[in-house]
Formats: structure tokens, sequence, C-alpha cells
């Protein structure tokens, strides 16, 4: 008995300081990363500690979706609690796109700030900046400070887009004046080598797409010229990232906090620091994994360091399924060794099978989450409304429109979850999804993507799989339950024209 006395003392203290404010909330999400790359999701050729901690100490989701198995429409969702599908305009944006987010929505993080939240973004965007005529140079508005997060500091969108720059808040870090920035994605501008004309100046070479201007010896996707000293290193993103993590959670400790954590690992290009290369044993892809774990180990180090940990909720997940090789040789394909990164699930980031939008999902608060496993169906969706929940705010009419409130489900209170998710694919194909059953709607476009190697889930007929007897999706029974298949579309219907 004598040794029970400090955790039980421990659990009452987080209880009563749970009591007195809300929890502070860090939301780290991966990119790309699929449900069997982690350690705590079975893969066995990699391990993933400081992951596999959380999932100890908190709740591990095997069933917990994305919104959709691209980018930037699963973080469109993610802040506005609206299925990206319900907007034309959100799907992957270049990098010179306007916000897609426009002033004065209500989203999770404006909510949060109305409750006395300090909120912050840091890492990858995607969700567009300015206005038509963006001017890099300049003031870079509106983006995240006008949509409720008072500090931002961000990959404009991703790592394979130009511009290869950093912007604080509503400017571009370490500008020089006399070196002005200039972005296209249509003609080339200035004198910057591209991949295409000079592949002998690469780190690695391009696949397919990404041979434009050269930044880091890496090409990527459009023109950039300008802006040498304010160009990022891809190697040391990480630890940057790390660094402007820590100092948020050190400033605002005093109050609660919601910090949105968006990492750059695992999408291309993988160039993670020196100290991650070759430790996988599965190539650069698996090395920026490692480098993932690494980020949420930082994390959960400076909950710990400053006493937070108890009345903070962490979650980790993904914003779409795995790609391997998604537009540079850079011997991610040839280093597998048996490693399966969508698990035992079929399709990946672009596809309508499962492995599109089934992503890991973990949840630890000390204070009020209990320990398990849970096969609740879940979706990100559901995170912005529950977050309003947990900060006491009531969410205004109209607002955060698809999303409802899953405090039960991600506590452990609720075994059950959601009765349907709606996925989303990278062409705009839509499936939905119960407990037991998975309906994808016909559509044309290939069966297969060869250039990413993954199978899409297209096709003219419908398509109906009972995961619990196929979690593979490999027999498609609809011929056999015309039943079932007509009253999963209508569910469907339903959804789309809710």
């Amino acid at each position: 008995m004598k040794s029970l006395l400090p955790l039980l003392f421990s659990a009452m203290v987080a209880s009563a300081f749970a009591a007195d404010r809300p929890p502070n909330v860090i939301l780290i999400y991966a990119d790309d990363l699929g449900y069997g790359d982690l350690s705590c999701y079975g893969a066995t050729k990699i391990q993933t500690p400081n992951i596999d901690r959380l999932a100890r100490e908190g709740r591990r989701f095997t069933d917990a979706h994305a919104t959709s198995a691209t980018c930037t429409p699963s973080r469109f969702a993610l802040l506005t609690g609206v299925y990206p599908w319900r907007r034309s305009d959100a799907k992957i944006l270049p990098g010179n796109a306007p916000a897609l987010i426009a002033p004065g929505t209500v989203t999770f993080p404006s909510l949060l700030q109305k409750a006395g939240y300090a909120t912050g973004v840091v890492g990858k965007w995607h969700l567009g900046l300015g206005g038509e005529r963006l001017d890099w140079n300049g003031e870079i508005k509106p983006g995240p400070l006008e949509i409720g997060f008072n500090y931002a500091f961000l990959l404009p969108a991703t790592g394979d887009r130009v511009p290869c720059v950093y912007v604080e808040n509503h400017r571009v870090v370490g500008l020089d004046p006399a070196d002005p920035i200039s972005v296209s994605y249509g003609q080339p501008i200035g004198n910057d080598p591209t991949g295409k004309a000079n592949p002998e100046l690469l780190k690695y070479r391009f696949s397919h797409g990404h041979d434009q201007t050269i930044v880091n010896g890496i090409s990527r996707i459009g023109y950039m010229s300008g802006g040498k000293a304010a160009r990022w290193v891809d190697e040391d993103m990480a630890d940057v990232f790390a660094r402007k993590v820590d100092q948020f959670i050190e400033q605002h400790r005093a109050r609660p906090f919601f910090l949105y954590f968006a990492t750059h690992d695992i999408h291309v290009p993988r160039l993670p620091h020196a100290r991650f290369v070759g430790k996988s044993g599965l190539g650069l892809r698996g090395d920026a994994i490692l480098q993932f774990d690494w980020s949420v180990g930082q994390v959960l180090a400076t909950l710990d360091r400053l006493g937070l940990a108890a009345n903070t909720l962490v979650i980790v997940s993904s914003d779409n399924g795995p790609v391997v090789d998604d537009g540079y040789h850079d011997g991610s394909v040839e280093h597998l060794r048996g490693h399966t990164p969508s698990g035992p699930l079929r399709g990946g980031k672009y596809s309508a099978f499962e492995a599109g939008t089934r992503v890991p999902f973990l949840a630890r608060w000390p204070a009020r989450i209990k320990p398990g496993v849970s096969a609740a169906l879940f979706s990100q969706l559901d995170l912005p409304a529950t977050f309003a929940a947990l900060a006491g705010q009531a969410v205004p009419a109209g607002a955060l429109r698809d999303s409802r409130n899953a405090v039960a489900t991600l506590v452990g209170d609720d075994s059950r979850g959601r009765d349907h998710v709606i996925e989303h694919a990278a062409n705009g194909r839509l499936s939905v999804r119960t407990a037991t059953w998975k309906y994808i709607e016909p559509g044309t476009g290939p069966a297969r993507n060869p250039n990413v190697g993954i199978d899409l889930g297209n096709s003219p007929s419908p398509q109906l799989f009972d995961l619990r007897q196929d979690s593979g999706e490999k027999q498609n029974v609809a011929a056999d339950q015309p039943a079932k298949v007509a009253e999963m579309k209508a569910l469907l219907d339903r959804a789309r024209g809710g």
C-alpha cells in the first residue's frame, strides 16, 4: 500500500489542478504518417519509443480517421469542423495560394481564444496566405492570426514547394530587403538553377514532378528567386520547429494554451538531421519517422520539465495515409525491407481505400483519459467541437458545421464512437464507413497511381466491404449485398446533402 501513495497523491493533485482550469491542448500533426509506421501500431522494423510512451499512458485508437486522403483538405476540416468536400477550393494548394479560410471564420482556435487560451501554430500550414497578390517581402496577411491564433511560425505550404522560407506571424524570417523574393507557379523566374536543367546539382533526383527551382540541393515544385538569406535548411527544420514549440510552451505555461504543432516529417523531401540518417535501417523515410518520434519526445520532455503533463491533452495523428515515392528518388522504396507503411490496410495517400484516411491517433491526458486501446470509430472532424467543449465554449449557430462533441470517446467513456464517417479521396471520391461496413461510391479514374504505387479505389461500379471480415478490402461484396449497398449509398447521400 505504501508504494501506491505517491501515485494516489499525484492523481489527487492532477484532479484538483484540472478542476481549476481547462486543459492545455497540444495537437502534434504528422505529414503522410501511415497506420503501420509506428511500433505501437505493430511495426516491427522500426521503433518509436516516445510515441509508444503516449500509447501506454493514454489511449490508442485503432479506427480513427483524417477527413481526407490529402493534406490541405484534412487541415481545412481540422480547423473549421467542415467536411472539405463541401468546398471546391479545399484541395492541395500551390505555395502562393491565397488564404483558404477567410478572416472572421469561426475556427476552434478562435473559440479557444475567447475562452482565454493562448493559441499558437508551429510548422506546416498549407492553407494559403494573404490575398490574390501576396507580396512575400511585406506584410503577409491574412493568415493564422486572422482566424484565431495568437502566434504563428510557419512552413507556408509544403517542403517540396516554394517559397522555401519560414514565416513568423506576418513576415518572412531573416529576409534581406536588398534580395526580395519572387515566386511563380507558371513561368520560370530568376536565375536559380532547376532540377530539370541541372540534375548534377541535386542531393537526390526527382522521380515525377519536383523538377523546378533548386533550394538546398533539392528541386521543388514552383519557381523562386531571391530571399537567399531567408531560405531554410531542410536538415535543420525539425530542430527549428522544436525550439519554437519549447518557447511557446515556456512563455504560456501560466495560462491555458493550445498549440498546433504541424511537423514536416515524414513528407518529401526527406532530409532528416544527420543524427538520424542511417539510424532506422529503412532509408531516409524511416530516418524521418525517427525524427518525428524525437519531436514528440521533445514535447513530452518539456511538459515533464515544467510540471504541465497532468493537465495537458497531447494528441498525435497524421493528415492522411502513407506514401513512399512521392516525387523523389530518395531510396525509400529500395529500403523498405519488409516494412509496411499501411499496416494491414489497403491503399495510402490519395486513395479511397482505408489507408488513405485511417491513421494513427493517440491521446494522453493523465487527469482525465483512461489508458487503453479504443476501437471506437473516430474522426478528426470532431476535434473542433471537442476542444470547444473542453474549454467550456458554446459553438455559434452554423459554425463547425460537421463537427460533434466527442469528449466521451476521447477520454474512454464511450467505446462506440461515431455511427458513420465520410472518407474523401484525392480525386473527390467519397466513401462512407460504419463500424462494420465500407461503401465506396462508383466513379471514373485509374485503379492505381503508378507514380506512387498506390491502389486508388476507383471503380465504375459500387464497392462494398465487410471490414470485420476483410480489413484489407480485398473482397467487394456489393453484388451479393444490394440492400446494404442501397442503405450505405443513402447514408452517404444524406451526409452530402446535410
